[in-house]
């Protein structure tokens, strides 16, 4: 998660929303990412998504299961369906989202029933740096 804050530090100092994700499978780093929907000019430039993007081609496989993705900010609904599809085995993320994270705010998107694919959630690790340079971020933006 340390690594992953590194990140959200450098899509902040982009101009983007400080968010930074890594990926772990079999105890190496096999990709990582942060937010650049502005600079790249997609919508689906999240973190997440990026991330899974770069593993998905350095493993050769869309599928990455059993690997463990973690991320500063709790996913979204777009982030945690890439998850489900992408069959990660553990999702880790730092601050909680009260407005759009489907991990455990919102809702438990994860644990809905009709998906065939179940994904470990653990949040809340380093919540507070996490937090705090998302805080810092819309500050300085009002």
């Amino acid at each position: 998660m340390q690594h992953a804050l590194t990140l959200a530090v450098q899509a902040a100092e982009a101009g983007e929303v400080p968010v930074g994700a890594v990926l772990v499978h079999d105890d190496k780093l096999i990709a990582e990412g942060w937010n650049q929907p502005i600079s790249a000019h997609d919508p689906t430039a999240h973190a997440e998504i990026v991330t899974l993007r770069k593993a998905g081609q350095a493993l050769g496989n869309y599928r990455l299961t059993g690997a463990t993705l973690y991320v500063t900010l709790e996913p979204c609904t777009m982030c945690a369906g890439a998850i489900i599809h992408a069959r990660i085995g553990r999702l880790v993320y730092g601050a909680a989202d009260p407005r759009t994270g489907v991990a455990q705010s919102v809702t438990s998107l994860f644990e809905e029933p009709w998906h065939n694919h179940r994904v470990e959630v653990t949040g809340g690790v380093l919540a507070e740096p996490c937090g705090e340079i998302l805080k810092d971020f819309f500050q300085q933006r009002r």
